[in-house]
């Protein structure tokens, strides 16, 4: 597994949000290639299709209204931060208030992997739908 880097919550707070969430879109799509590669054995194809559809904006969106509850004030003020980010561009399928918040949940895995709270990491990602 990858090393994270262990950064403190006052340089993970001088971080832009949209470059946590960079790193966190990478941490998530991880996640979930891994769980679906060793879901049950079928075509690179379907497994593809599969990622595709949990990792577009309108499902994250989903996924953080079905967590939401369960984050501390902390990685919720993290969500906010990411939310409200000034992106340049939302993708031409995506509704802008869905892309936003896939943005916040992007920021929030990026938030704890880059700070090396793996245990949280891996609590939040557990209680995720991957069907």
């Amino acid at each position: 597994m990858l090393t994270s880097p262990g950064l403190s919550v006052a340089e993970l707070n001088q971080m832009s949000p949209l470059v946590m969430a960079y790193v966190g879109d990478a941490v998530f799509e991880l996640a979930i290639r891994s769980r679906k590669t060793v879901d049950r054995p079928r075509k690179i194809g379907e497994i593809h299709q599969e990622v595709v559809n949990l990792v577009k904006a309108e499902k994250q969106a989903q996924i953080l209204r079905d967590i939401k509850s369960c984050l501390t004030e902390e990685e919720l003020a993290v969500v906010k931060r990411g939310r409200n980010a000034k992106s340049h561009s939302v993708p031409r399928h995506a509704d802008t208030a869905d892309y936003r918040w896939s943005t916040g949940l992007e920021a929030l895995f990026g938030y704890l992997y880059l700070k090396g709270d793996e245990k949280r990491l891996q609590e939040i990602l557990g209680m995720i739908d991957y069907a």
